[in-house]
């Protein structure tokens, strides 16, 4: 299966909880089809770097994360009709990193970051 890296910008609010929804929604549509979430990740609110007008209303704000997941390409195609059709979501971008481990591994490296939160419950 290969390798994704998904950048969505969801809309605006004061409440995370839509953000979270949307997030585990995405997470167990990749995971009920066979695909495997390798992690998600936060980058906040920011200011977009232009107005973006979706589903009838213009942005200016958006709240940025991404979410790394192997998955078939069946199911990305899926997951971009669910990424289209909601009106959370202003923007989402999918990059392909690779089709193989070895593709995206550097010869050397670690499997588990040191630094991650999840290496203090592994100890």
């Amino acid at each position: 299966m290969p390798f994704y890296q998904m950048l969505c910008i969801t809309t605006h609010v004061s409440e995370y909880k839509h953000i979270k929804e949307l997030v585990r929604q995405t997470a167990t549509h990749v995971m009920n089809a066979g695909g495997v979430v390798r992690g998600i990740n936060s980058l906040g609110t920011l200011t977009l770097p232009q107005r973006m007008r979706r589903h009838k209303a213009i942005h200016s704000m958006g709240d940025y994360w991404t979410i790394h997941f192997d998955t078939a390409p069946r199911t990305l195609r899926s997951l971009n009709s669910i990424m289209r059709r909601d009106p959370r979501v202003i923007r989402w971008t999918v990059l392909k990193l690779g089709d193989k481990v070895e593709d995206i591994a550097v010869e050397g490296q670690k499997a588990l970051r040191t630094d991650s939160p999840l290496q203090d419950l592994i100890n």
